[in-house]
């Protein structure tokens, strides 16, 4: 029997890539997303498409219990819905922080909740977390984007040891620079908080910085990722985590070299 897997964010990018990947490599693939509209060309593959609001309990609850009452179960969960918000700490309304944090961490921890009791029932799964390399580094305004990236890493180490005896794998991928609208959408949302502010002459040069980074051709296309999610699939030993994508391995090797205050320094350099 086909596995059924079940992939959040799936209107764009990563999320889109992988739906399609895997339904070419036969599982039963249900996209969900807020954004219809976005997901319609996925049902020409033969992909299910979902509606989901990740920060809405009954939206969530729906979403799961529609594929579980016509599939009978869930073998993969793909956690890749999520967003950064850019702008100096103190500029970014804590509402947003919040939004920030029930995207990123809280909405994908309770999808993941509903998901593992028909995973233990069935003494198999994978949950797969879309984590960044932003949760092993830090890059200037994006404090309350790396701090969802990082507590997504620790839930995910702490995850993976409650789960394992009944057959379940927690996997991170940790993409680097992928060409999806992210970066650019990212960049806006600094320009908006912390262009008219103290923060302001630092805030554009980071934001100009932004926009250049994510139009450069060099960026690793989005079905990588979606290549690096089916590999860790079809494993029957996955690694617990995935570093890939444009300067994934080099970024996060540099920064584990370079204490804070000179990594500080080397971002002022790279920013200038």
């Amino acid at each position: 029997m086909n596995e059924v897997v079940l992939i959040t964010g799936a209107s764009s990018g990563m999320g889109k890539e992988t739906a399609i990947l895997l339904k070419e490599n036969g599982y039963i693939v249900y996209g969900a997303a807020r954004n219809m509209d976005k997901m319609k060309d996925l049902e020409t593959y033969g992909i299910n498409i979902l509606y989901l609001d990740i920060t809405d309990e009954y939206s969530i609850q729906k979403c799961v219990g529609e594929i579980l009452k016509k599939e009978g179960k869930i073998d993969i969960l793909i956690n890749n819905a999520g967003y950064g918000s850019y702008g100096a700490i103190e500029d970014v309304p804590i509402e947003e922080a919040k939004r920030q944090f029930e995207v990123n961490i809280f909405g994908l921890a309770r999808i993941t909740q509903l998901v593992l009791p028909n995973m233990r029932k069935n003494k198999k799964g994978k949950i797969i977390n879309i984590s960044s390399i932003g949760g092993k580094m830090y890059t200037p305004f994006g404090g309350w984007y790396h701090a969802t990236k990082h507590a997504l890493e620790g839930f995910s180490d702490c995850l993976r040891y409650e789960v394992k005896d009944f057959g379940i794998d927690v996997i991170i991928i940790e993409p680097g620079g992928i060409k999806t609208p992210w970066g650019i959408i990212a960049a806006e949302n600094l320009r908006k908080r912390s262009l008219n502010g103290p923060y302001a002459k630092k805030a554009k040069k980071i934001a100009d910085s932004m926009e250049k980074m994510y139009s450069k051709k060099n960026l690793t296309h989005p079905n990588v990722i979606a290549k690096t999610i089916l590999k860790a699939i079809k494993a029957k030993n996955p690694k617990t985590r995935y570093l890939k994508g444009y300067m994934a391995k080099s970024s996060v090797f540099i920064r584990n070299l370079l204490g804070d205050k000179i990594f500080d320094k080397l971002l002022d350099i790279m920013y200038k």
